[in-house]
């Protein structure tokens, strides 16, 4: 069958385009959703139209992206997690984590599918992740993962100086225990 695309549709083609699919995709998913109407004998006008707006619309949303990835190019996310002596998390920081913390930060409104990430990251460390905001346009985040509660470092006149911890040191608690008389 063949059908007019009204709208983008991932692995079929880009809106105005017509294209030849099954009888059944296009009759129960394409035209029921919106995405596509049958091509009739007025079409070719018709699609012109269709890709004239749709080429307007990815401009602006191109636009729109380009700017988002300025935003968050600069951003870098810092995580706290529990982790082995080995540097491995017992945990993991998903892509959910990664775009909920993006929102939280930059206010832009990161879905979880867009941040490219392969594989839960599961390692103490810097990462680079790439956050797919259209085609082509693909801004990378920072993120890096520390292990909580571990102390911070001081910084001192651009020197790095590691806090002082000794396990060995014990300290004496005093506990009053109050009761309450009824």
């Amino acid at each position: 069958m063949e059908i007019l695309l009204k709208k983008d549709v991932k692995g079929v083609g880009l809106a105005g385009d017509i294209k030849k699919v099954a009888d059944g995709y296009a009759r129960n998913y394409l035209i029921p959703q919106g995405l596509a109407i049958a091509s009739s004998s007025g079409a070719a006008k018709q699609s012109k139209q269709i890709r004239e707006a749709a080429e307007r619309r990815h401009a602006r949303e191109r636009q729109a992206a380009m700017s988002a990835a300025e935003k968050l190019s600069a951003v870098v996310l810092d995580f706290k997690a529990r982790a082995a002596d080995t540097n491995r998390l017992f945990g993991s920081i998903t892509a959910s984590d990664i775009a909920h913390a993006l929102e939280m930060q930059s206010g832009l409104e990161i879905n979880k599918r867009q941040v490219e990430l392969e594989h839960p990251i599961r390692e103490l460390g810097t990462h680079q992740v790439p956050i797919r905001l259209m085609a082509g346009v693909e801004p990378m985040v920072t993120v890096i993962v520390e292990r909580e509660g571990e102390p911070e470092p001081v910084i001192v006149d651009a020197e790095v100086i590691q806090p002082i911890v000794d396990d060995d040191v014990e300290v004496e608690v005093e506990v009053e225990i109050i009761e309450d008389e009824e």
